[in-house]
Protein backbone atom coordinates (compact mmCIF):
# COMPACT_ATOMS: atom_id res chain seq x y z
CA UNK A 1 0.00 0.00 0.00
CA UNK A 2 2.86 2.43 1.00
CA UNK A 3 4.62 1.51 -2.29
CA UNK A 4 1.69 2.30 -4.35
CA UNK A 5 1.10 5.69 -2.39
CA UNK A 6 4.96 6.68 -3.02
CA UNK A 7 4.54 5.41 -6.55
CA UNK A 8 0.97 7.84 -6.99
CA UNK A 9 2.39 10.83 -5.54
CA UNK A 10 5.60 10.36 -7.85
CA UNK A 11 3.79 10.61 -10.59
CA UNK A 12 1.72 13.01 -9.60
CA UNK A 13 4.71 15.56 -8.59
CA UNK A 14 7.56 14.03 -10.55
CA UNK A 15 11.23 15.65 -9.57
CA UNK A 16 9.72 18.30 -7.51
CA UNK A 17 10.58 17.24 -3.78
CA UNK A 18 7.60 17.21 -2.34
CA UNK A 19 7.81 13.90 0.45
CA UNK A 20 9.99 15.61 2.85
CA UNK A 21 7.21 18.40 3.21
CA UNK A 22 4.44 15.93 3.35
CA UNK A 23 5.94 14.17 5.96
CA UNK A 24 6.09 17.18 8.10
CA UNK A 25 2.44 18.01 7.14
CA UNK A 26 2.00 14.69 9.35
CA UNK A 27 4.40 15.41 11.91
CA UNK A 28 3.11 18.90 12.22
CA UNK A 29 -0.77 17.68 12.34
CA UNK A 30 0.52 14.69 14.91
CA UNK A 31 1.59 17.72 17.03
CA UNK A 32 -1.40 19.51 16.99
CA UNK A 33 -3.42 17.03 17.71
CA UNK A 34 -1.08 16.15 21.26
CA UNK A 35 -1.03 19.98 22.06
CA UNK A 36 -4.73 20.34 22.04
CA UNK A 37 -5.29 16.68 23.54
CA UNK A 38 -3.02 17.88 26.73
CA UNK A 39 -4.68 21.93 26.47
CA UNK A 40 -8.04 19.89 27.27
CA UNK A 41 -6.75 17.53 29.78
CA UNK A 42 -6.00 14.63 27.39
CA UNK A 43 -10.40 14.23 26.67
CA UNK A 44 -11.42 12.41 23.66
CA UNK A 45 -8.02 10.75 23.03
CA UNK A 46 -9.34 7.56 24.76
CA UNK A 47 -5.74 5.53 23.30
CA UNK A 48 -3.56 7.32 26.14
CA UNK A 49 -5.56 7.35 28.89
CA UNK A 50 -3.00 5.42 30.77
CA UNK A 51 -0.25 8.37 30.34
CA UNK A 52 -1.44 9.30 34.08
CA UNK A 53 -0.57 6.67 35.50
CA UNK A 54 2.82 6.92 33.50
CA UNK A 55 3.27 10.37 34.63
CA UNK A 56 3.04 9.49 38.18
CA UNK A 57 5.95 6.65 37.58
CA UNK A 58 8.18 9.30 36.31
CA UNK A 59 7.23 11.47 39.15
CA UNK A 60 8.15 9.14 41.44
CA UNK A 61 11.46 8.16 39.80
CA UNK A 62 12.69 11.63 39.53
CA UNK A 63 11.04 12.96 42.23
CA UNK A 64 9.78 16.02 40.17
CA UNK A 65 6.43 17.52 41.32
CA UNK A 66 3.23 16.69 39.15
CA UNK A 67 2.50 19.19 37.08
CA UNK A 68 -0.41 21.25 37.49
CA UNK A 69 -3.41 21.16 35.05
CA UNK A 70 -2.63 24.94 33.91
CA UNK A 71 1.22 23.42 32.71
CA UNK A 72 -0.95 20.95 30.92
CA UNK A 73 -2.74 23.53 29.12
CA UNK A 74 0.23 25.25 28.68
CA UNK A 75 2.92 22.37 27.42
CA UNK A 76 0.05 21.30 24.53
CA UNK A 77 -0.33 25.38 23.76
CA UNK A 78 3.05 24.82 23.15
CA UNK A 79 3.06 21.92 21.14
CA UNK A 80 0.03 22.65 19.10
CA UNK A 81 1.51 25.96 17.85
CA UNK A 82 4.62 23.93 17.27
CA UNK A 83 2.46 21.57 15.35
CA UNK A 84 0.41 24.45 13.30
CA UNK A 85 4.04 25.92 12.39
CA UNK A 86 5.26 23.01 11.29
CA UNK A 87 2.42 22.32 8.80
CA UNK A 88 2.69 25.87 7.78
CA UNK A 89 5.87 25.74 6.90
CA UNK A 90 4.86 22.28 4.78
CA UNK A 91 2.11 23.88 2.62
CA UNK A 92 4.48 27.04 1.85
CA UNK A 93 7.28 24.97 0.67
CA UNK A 94 5.27 22.59 -1.02
CA UNK A 95 3.50 25.07 -2.89
CA UNK A 96 7.18 26.54 -3.62
CA UNK A 97 8.47 22.85 -5.05
CA UNK A 98 4.97 22.83 -7.10
CA UNK A 99 5.54 25.98 -8.69
CA UNK A 100 9.35 25.60 -9.33
CA UNK A 101 8.79 23.10 -11.76
CA UNK A 102 5.21 24.08 -13.31
CA UNK A 103 5.49 28.18 -13.13
CA UNK A 104 9.17 29.17 -12.21
CA UNK A 105 9.00 32.89 -12.88
CA UNK A 106 6.18 33.07 -10.76
CA UNK A 107 7.67 31.35 -7.66
CA UNK A 108 9.24 34.78 -5.90
CA UNK A 109 6.00 37.29 -6.89
CA UNK A 110 2.87 34.77 -6.24
CA UNK A 111 1.13 36.65 -3.99
CA UNK A 112 1.73 39.65 -6.14
CA UNK A 113 0.03 38.10 -9.15
CA UNK A 114 -2.74 36.28 -7.16
CA UNK A 115 -3.73 40.13 -6.40
CA UNK A 116 -3.10 41.84 -9.61
CA UNK A 117 -5.46 38.98 -11.10
CA UNK A 118 -8.18 39.10 -8.68
CA UNK A 119 -7.59 42.97 -8.40
CA UNK A 120 -8.33 43.57 -12.34
CA UNK A 121 -10.75 40.40 -12.71
CA UNK A 122 -12.63 42.87 -10.41
CA UNK A 123 -12.30 45.80 -12.71
CA UNK A 124 -14.88 47.66 -15.55
CA UNK A 125 -16.11 45.69 -17.94
CA UNK A 126 -14.88 47.38 -21.22
CA UNK A 127 -15.61 46.76 -25.31
CA UNK A 128 -13.55 47.81 -27.64
CA UNK A 129 -13.84 48.29 -31.54
CA UNK A 130 -11.20 48.91 -34.12
CA UNK A 131 -8.68 47.19 -36.27
CA UNK A 132 -4.97 48.41 -36.79
CA UNK A 133 -2.35 49.67 -34.55
CA UNK A 134 -4.00 51.88 -32.56
CA UNK A 135 -6.39 49.45 -30.98
CA UNK A 136 -3.63 47.40 -30.05
CA UNK A 137 -1.82 50.69 -28.44
CA UNK A 138 -4.72 51.13 -26.74
CA UNK A 139 -5.87 47.78 -25.27
CA UNK A 140 -1.89 47.96 -23.52
CA UNK A 141 -2.89 50.65 -21.53
CA UNK A 142 -6.60 49.05 -20.69
CA UNK A 143 -5.20 45.75 -19.55
CA UNK A 144 -3.35 47.10 -16.03
CA UNK A 145 -6.76 48.65 -15.20
CA UNK A 146 -8.88 45.67 -15.87
CA UNK A 147 -9.02 42.02 -17.60
CA UNK A 148 -12.70 42.50 -18.34
CA UNK A 149 -11.61 43.66 -21.65
CA UNK A 150 -13.18 42.11 -24.96
CA UNK A 151 -11.29 43.08 -28.40
CA UNK A 152 -13.88 43.62 -30.99
CA UNK A 153 -11.48 43.73 -34.15
CA UNK A 154 -12.49 44.36 -38.02
CA UNK A 155 -11.54 41.21 -40.01
CA UNK A 156 -11.66 43.37 -44.16
CA UNK A 157 -7.61 43.78 -43.97
CA UNK A 158 -7.01 42.25 -47.92
CA UNK A 159 -3.09 43.20 -47.47
CA UNK A 160 0.34 41.97 -46.69
CA UNK A 161 0.47 38.84 -45.06
CA UNK A 162 -2.90 39.01 -44.15
CA UNK A 163 -4.70 39.24 -47.51
CA UNK A 164 -1.97 36.53 -48.98
CA UNK A 165 -3.35 33.84 -45.85
CA UNK A 166 -7.33 34.93 -46.76
CA UNK A 167 -6.46 34.32 -50.73
CA UNK A 168 -4.66 30.85 -50.38
CA UNK A 169 -6.50 29.19 -47.34
CA UNK A 170 -9.88 30.90 -46.79
CA UNK A 171 -9.56 31.91 -43.60
CA UNK A 172 -10.13 35.78 -41.60
CA UNK A 173 -7.15 38.16 -42.35
CA UNK A 174 -5.49 37.24 -39.13
CA UNK A 175 -3.39 40.43 -38.12
CA UNK A 176 -5.18 42.83 -36.51
CA UNK A 177 -6.50 39.86 -34.36
CA UNK A 178 -3.02 39.40 -33.95
CA UNK A 179 -1.96 42.54 -32.91
CA UNK A 180 -5.02 42.54 -30.45
CA UNK A 181 -4.07 39.18 -28.51
CA UNK A 182 -0.21 39.83 -28.19
CA UNK A 183 -1.19 43.22 -26.59
CA UNK A 184 -3.38 42.08 -24.34
CA UNK A 185 -0.96 38.90 -23.63
CA UNK A 186 -0.06 38.33 -20.18
CA UNK A 187 2.88 35.63 -21.25
CA UNK A 188 6.60 36.00 -21.73
CA UNK A 189 7.73 39.05 -23.59
CA UNK A 190 9.91 35.89 -25.45
CA UNK A 191 6.44 34.54 -26.67
CA UNK A 192 4.93 37.99 -27.55
CA UNK A 193 8.01 38.71 -29.71
CA UNK A 194 7.83 35.60 -31.49
CA UNK A 195 4.05 35.94 -32.11
CA UNK A 196 5.01 39.53 -33.92
CA UNK A 197 8.24 37.94 -35.45
CA UNK A 198 7.69 38.79 -39.59
CA UNK A 199 10.08 36.79 -42.05
CA UNK A 200 12.30 38.50 -44.36
CA UNK A 201 12.41 38.49 -48.18
CA UNK A 202 15.25 35.90 -48.29
CA UNK A 203 12.41 33.51 -46.90
CA UNK A 204 11.42 31.96 -49.45
CA UNK A 205 8.04 31.49 -49.47
CA UNK A 206 7.04 32.82 -45.79
CA UNK A 207 8.68 35.97 -46.89
CA UNK A 208 6.52 39.17 -45.13
CA UNK A 209 4.04 36.71 -43.16
CA UNK A 210 4.39 37.09 -39.32
CA UNK A 211 4.71 33.86 -37.03
CA UNK A 212 1.79 34.94 -35.16
CA UNK A 213 -0.75 34.63 -38.40
CA UNK A 214 1.04 31.44 -39.53
CA UNK A 215 0.23 30.48 -35.47
CA UNK A 216 -3.56 31.77 -36.33
CA UNK A 217 -4.03 30.06 -39.27
CA UNK A 218 -2.91 26.63 -38.20
CA UNK A 219 -5.02 27.00 -35.62
CA UNK A 220 -7.70 27.44 -37.54
CA UNK A 221 -7.20 24.16 -39.93
CA UNK A 222 -6.91 22.35 -36.80
CA UNK A 223 -10.32 23.42 -35.60
CA UNK A 224 -11.54 22.92 -39.14
CA UNK A 225 -12.54 26.53 -39.66
CA UNK A 226 -14.20 27.27 -36.09
CA UNK A 227 -12.57 31.37 -35.76
CA UNK A 228 -13.76 31.10 -32.27
CA UNK A 229 -12.71 28.17 -31.44
CA UNK A 230 -8.93 29.24 -33.25
CA UNK A 231 -9.20 32.28 -31.33
CA UNK A 232 -9.64 30.95 -28.37
CA UNK A 233 -6.74 28.31 -28.20
CA UNK A 234 -4.22 30.98 -29.29
CA UNK A 235 -5.50 33.30 -26.90
CA UNK A 236 -5.06 30.74 -23.39
CA UNK A 237 -1.12 30.28 -25.53
CA UNK A 238 -0.43 33.93 -24.90
CA UNK A 239 -2.67 34.20 -21.33
CA UNK A 240 -4.62 37.15 -22.23
CA UNK A 241 -6.34 39.68 -20.31
CA UNK A 242 -9.61 39.53 -21.93
CA UNK A 243 -11.65 38.15 -24.87
CA UNK A 244 -11.29 39.13 -28.58
CA UNK A 245 -13.28 38.28 -31.31
CA UNK A 246 -13.36 39.48 -34.58
CA UNK A 247 -16.89 41.45 -35.47
CA UNK A 248 -17.91 38.71 -38.03
CA UNK A 249 -16.59 35.48 -38.66
CA UNK A 250 -17.98 35.84 -42.30
CA UNK A 251 -15.30 36.60 -45.38
CA UNK A 252 -16.25 40.12 -46.02
CA UNK A 253 -15.28 42.67 -48.49
CA UNK A 254 -15.23 46.32 -47.82
CA UNK A 255 -16.26 48.68 -50.47
CA UNK A 256 -15.51 52.35 -50.68
CA UNK A 257 -17.97 55.07 -52.84
CA UNK A 258 -15.74 57.83 -53.18
CA UNK A 259 -17.16 61.37 -53.95
CA UNK A 260 -17.14 60.86 -57.72
CA UNK A 261 -19.40 57.84 -57.19
CA UNK A 262 -16.35 55.31 -57.94
CA UNK A 263 -16.86 52.18 -56.08
CA UNK A 264 -13.51 50.82 -54.78
CA UNK A 265 -13.22 47.39 -53.59
CA UNK A 266 -10.61 46.06 -51.19
CA UNK A 267 -8.55 47.99 -48.05
CA UNK A 268 -5.65 48.35 -49.43
CA UNK A 269 -7.20 49.73 -52.68
CA UNK A 270 -9.43 52.25 -50.67
CA UNK A 271 -7.04 53.80 -48.62
CA UNK A 272 -4.60 54.57 -52.02
CA UNK A 273 -7.46 56.66 -53.56
CA UNK A 274 -6.93 60.36 -53.87
CA UNK A 275 -10.70 61.54 -53.77
CA UNK A 276 -12.36 61.62 -50.48
CA UNK A 277 -14.63 58.79 -49.47
CA UNK A 278 -18.20 59.22 -49.43
CA UNK A 279 -19.78 56.19 -47.98
CA UNK A 280 -18.38 52.54 -46.89
CA UNK A 281 -20.35 49.04 -46.72
CA UNK A 282 -19.37 45.63 -46.84
CA UNK A 283 -20.54 42.83 -48.84
CA UNK A 284 -22.29 40.94 -47.88
CA UNK A 285 -24.21 43.54 -45.93
CA UNK A 286 -26.31 40.52 -44.04
CA UNK A 287 -22.80 39.70 -42.36
CA UNK A 288 -24.27 38.65 -38.98
CA UNK A 289 -21.66 39.42 -35.75
CA UNK A 290 -21.05 36.72 -33.14
CA UNK A 291 -23.90 36.40 -30.10
CA UNK A 292 -20.46 37.22 -27.52
CA UNK A 293 -19.86 40.43 -29.06
CA UNK A 294 -23.90 41.42 -28.76
CA UNK A 295 -23.45 40.25 -25.32
CA UNK A 296 -20.28 41.94 -24.21
CA UNK A 297 -21.84 45.08 -25.47
CA UNK A 298 -24.95 45.08 -23.51
CA UNK A 299 -23.42 44.04 -20.14
CA UNK A 300 -20.17 46.43 -21.01
CA UNK A 301 -19.57 49.92 -18.69
CA UNK A 302 -18.05 51.66 -21.37
CA UNK A 303 -17.24 50.77 -25.04
CA UNK A 304 -14.40 52.42 -27.05
CA UNK A 305 -14.41 53.73 -30.81
CA UNK A 306 -10.59 53.67 -32.14
CA UNK A 307 -8.33 54.87 -32.15
CA UNK A 308 -7.15 53.84 -36.04
CA UNK A 309 -8.14 54.65 -39.65
CA UNK A 310 -11.88 55.89 -39.72
CA UNK A 311 -13.05 54.34 -42.72
CA UNK A 312 -11.01 50.86 -42.52
CA UNK A 313 -10.81 50.63 -38.87
CA UNK A 314 -13.57 51.64 -37.24
CA UNK A 315 -16.37 51.79 -39.50
CA UNK A 316 -16.29 48.45 -40.55
CA UNK A 317 -17.28 47.06 -36.97
CA UNK A 318 -20.11 49.56 -37.82
CA UNK A 319 -21.15 47.77 -40.91
CA UNK A 320 -22.28 44.36 -39.30
CA UNK A 321 -25.33 43.55 -39.03
CA UNK A 322 -26.62 44.59 -35.78
CA UNK A 323 -23.47 46.17 -33.46
CA UNK A 324 -24.47 49.39 -34.50
CA UNK A 325 -27.80 49.18 -33.02
CA UNK A 326 -26.60 47.36 -29.80
CA UNK A 327 -23.97 49.85 -28.86
CA UNK A 328 -27.09 52.43 -29.46
CA UNK A 329 -29.20 50.29 -27.37
CA UNK A 330 -26.56 49.90 -24.13
CA UNK A 331 -26.44 52.18 -21.50
CA UNK A 332 -22.74 52.53 -21.58
CA UNK A 333 -20.13 55.23 -21.28
CA UNK A 334 -19.56 55.64 -25.22
CA UNK A 335 -16.09 57.32 -26.06
CA UNK A 336 -14.49 57.89 -29.23
CA UNK A 337 -10.67 58.10 -29.07
CA UNK A 338 -9.63 60.32 -32.32
CA UNK A 339 -7.01 60.27 -34.25
CA UNK A 340 -4.02 62.23 -33.83
CA UNK A 341 -2.95 62.85 -37.39
CA UNK A 342 -4.81 62.80 -40.65
CA UNK A 343 -4.51 60.09 -43.04
CA UNK A 344 -3.93 60.68 -47.19
CA UNK A 345 -6.78 60.34 -49.12
CA UNK A 346 -9.00 58.46 -46.30
CA UNK A 347 -9.16 62.06 -44.06
CA UNK A 348 -7.08 64.41 -45.79
CA UNK A 349 -8.27 67.87 -44.24
CA UNK A 350 -9.95 66.63 -41.64
CA UNK A 351 -10.65 68.44 -38.01
CA UNK A 352 -11.44 65.85 -34.66
CA UNK A 353 -15.72 66.93 -35.35
CA UNK A 354 -15.25 65.41 -39.17
CA UNK A 355 -14.18 62.22 -37.70
CA UNK A 356 -16.59 62.25 -35.46
CA UNK A 357 -19.01 63.35 -38.18
CA UNK A 358 -17.67 60.21 -40.66
CA UNK A 359 -18.27 57.50 -37.94
CA UNK A 360 -22.09 59.32 -37.21
CA UNK A 361 -22.76 59.05 -40.99
CA UNK A 362 -22.51 55.47 -40.60
CA UNK A 363 -25.02 54.70 -38.32
CA UNK A 364 -27.75 57.40 -39.15
CA UNK A 365 -30.24 58.09 -35.91
CA UNK A 366 -28.06 55.99 -33.40
CA UNK A 367 -26.42 57.77 -30.65
CA UNK A 368 -22.89 55.53 -30.75
CA UNK A 369 -20.78 58.22 -29.18
CA UNK A 370 -21.41 59.90 -26.08
CA UNK A 371 -17.67 61.40 -25.60
CA UNK A 372 -14.61 62.22 -27.93
CA UNK A 373 -10.94 61.98 -26.31
CA UNK A 374 -9.34 64.52 -28.31
CA UNK A 375 -5.16 65.33 -28.51
CA UNK A 376 -4.28 69.10 -28.13
CA UNK A 377 -0.91 68.93 -27.66
CA UNK A 378 1.05 69.41 -31.18
CA UNK A 379 3.53 67.28 -32.14
CA UNK A 380 7.22 68.72 -31.95
CA UNK A 381 8.03 70.75 -35.25
CA UNK A 382 10.65 68.43 -37.11
CA UNK A 383 8.10 65.33 -36.68
CA UNK A 384 5.35 67.33 -38.04
CA UNK A 385 7.24 68.10 -41.20
CA UNK A 386 8.26 64.19 -41.44
CA UNK A 387 4.61 63.53 -41.85
CA UNK A 388 3.86 66.55 -43.99
CA UNK A 389 5.86 65.30 -46.31
CA UNK A 390 3.39 62.19 -46.44
CA UNK A 391 0.45 64.22 -47.21
CA UNK A 392 -0.19 64.15 -43.17
CA UNK A 393 -1.28 66.74 -40.88
CA UNK A 394 -2.02 67.43 -37.17
CA UNK A 395 -5.58 66.88 -36.39
CA UNK A 396 -7.19 70.06 -34.86
CA UNK A 397 -8.88 69.82 -32.13
CA UNK A 398 -12.12 72.22 -32.59
CA UNK A 399 -13.92 71.68 -29.56
CA UNK A 400 -16.28 73.96 -30.19
CA UNK A 401 -17.61 72.18 -32.88
CA UNK A 402 -17.34 68.92 -31.29
CA UNK A 403 -20.04 70.33 -28.35
CA UNK A 404 -22.55 71.47 -31.36
CA UNK A 405 -22.70 68.15 -32.26
CA UNK A 406 -24.08 66.94 -28.76
CA UNK A 407 -20.89 65.32 -27.67
CA UNK A 408 -18.83 65.72 -24.62
CA UNK A 409 -15.02 66.86 -25.69
CA UNK A 410 -12.14 65.39 -23.41
CA UNK A 411 -9.25 67.32 -24.71
CA UNK A 412 -5.89 66.01 -23.13
CA UNK A 413 -2.56 65.22 -24.15
CA UNK A 414 -2.60 62.12 -25.16
CA UNK A 415 0.67 61.23 -27.56
CA UNK A 416 4.37 60.16 -27.16
CA UNK A 417 6.68 61.72 -29.95
CA UNK A 418 9.51 59.54 -30.59
CA UNK A 419 10.29 58.78 -34.45
CA UNK A 420 6.50 58.66 -35.45
CA UNK A 421 3.39 60.30 -33.22
CA UNK A 422 0.81 57.81 -31.61
CA UNK A 423 -1.00 57.56 -28.59
CA UNK A 424 0.50 57.09 -25.83
CA UNK A 425 -0.96 53.45 -24.19
CA UNK A 426 -0.70 54.87 -20.46
CA UNK A 427 -2.16 58.15 -20.86
CA UNK A 428 -4.82 57.07 -22.99
CA UNK A 429 -5.85 54.17 -20.41
CA UNK A 430 -5.72 56.71 -18.02
CA UNK A 431 -8.06 59.15 -19.81
CA UNK A 432 -10.80 56.68 -20.54
CA UNK A 433 -11.19 55.53 -16.97
CA UNK A 434 -11.31 58.69 -15.51
CA UNK A 435 -14.43 58.50 -17.70
CA UNK A 436 -16.01 55.58 -17.49
CA UNK A 437 -15.67 55.92 -13.23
Amino acid sequence: MIKQLRSAVKWLYPGMRVKRWMLLTFLGVMLVIVGAALATNLMGLTYIQNLDDLTKLIITKTRFPPPSPFQFVVMGLVIGAIGFTFVLISIVQFNRSVLAVVAPDARDNLADRIFVRRSLAQGQRIVVLGGGTGLSTMLRGLKEYTSNIVAVVTVTDNGGSSGRLTQQMGILPPGDLRNCLVALADAEPTLSRLFQYRFEDNHEGLAGHSFGNLFIAAMTTIYKGNYEDAIAATAKVLAIRGKVYPSTTQNVALLGELEDGTIVEGETEIVHQPLPIKRMYIRPESAQPLPEVLRAIKEADAIILGPGSVYTSVVPNLLVDGIADAISRSKAVKVYVCNVMTQPGETQGFTASDHIKAIAEHAPGKKIVTHVLVNKERPAPELLEKYEKHGQKFVEPDLDAIRALGYTPVPGNFISQEDVVRHDSARLAEAIFRIVL
